[in-house]
């Protein structure tokens, strides 16, 4: 289904620029760190069954270390054809908005998002789609040459990897091992699968 116009200008303020076919997108920073630790703070006790109250504070402390600065883009302005900073929905929600805001398809490898092996492992013990969990700290990219804003990202200590690429048409690709499916339209952050999580929401006033 197709966005309306006023639904489509909403959708494109959100994005700076816009994709162009054959564009790399890079992720700069780890996905999921504000979601992790949100999780540990309201869902410790659960997790204390599997995790000790150490690993939990350093997780906490390790991610916010994590954080992709404001300035990021500017040694590589010219590069960058599209930023957005993730949030609500996670990397998927992020991907979804780049490409439907810039009327490309995509093909992105799942597996080669940068994330904590912390962030792996919380989300498997509380079922949650690390992919989909608010991840403020972390910036999608469209950009011409990929391998180089990575290679700048690294050389300021910052994680990043090319993760895909704008194609043309309108086929959304995931790829994950040897399993593929199609990218669909963001649905609510995995926070607000829990008791305490749409409350959470309101309180922040999330953007969808």
């Amino acid at each position: 289904m197709k966005l309306g116009q006023q639904a489509m200008e909403a959708l494109k303020s959100q994005i700076d620029g816009a994709l162009e076919i054959g564009d790399d997108l890079v992720v700069a920073g780890v996905i999921a760190i504000e979601g992790t630790q949100i999780l540990i703070e309201k869902e410790k006790e659960k997790l204390l069954e599997y995790f000790s109250d150490g690993f939990l504070w350093n997780t906490v402390r390790t991610l916010e270390k994590c954080r992709v600065p404001e300035m990021l883009s500017e040694p590589f302005k010219d590069e960058i054809h599209a930023r957005y900073d993730l949030g609500t929905g996670g990397v998927l929600s992020g991907l979804w908005k780049m490409t439907e805001a810039s009327g490309t398809g995509l093909r992105a490898d799942l597996r080669a998002i940068p994330v904590r092996q912390e962030t792996i492992e919380i989300c498997e013990r509380l079922d949650v789609n690390l992919y989909k969990l608010l991840s403020d700290g972390a910036v999608l990219l469209g950009c011409t040459d990929g391998a180089k804003v990575v290679q700048e990202c690294l050389h300021q200590q910052i994680p990043a990897a090319v993760i895909g690429k704008a194609v043309e048409g309108n086929d959304r690709l995931l790829y994950s091992g040897g399993l593929i499916r199609y990218l669909e339209r963001p649905s609510q952050d995995e926070l607000t699968r829990f008791s305490w999580g749409e409350k959470w929401r309101k309180d922040k006033k999330w953007q969808d």
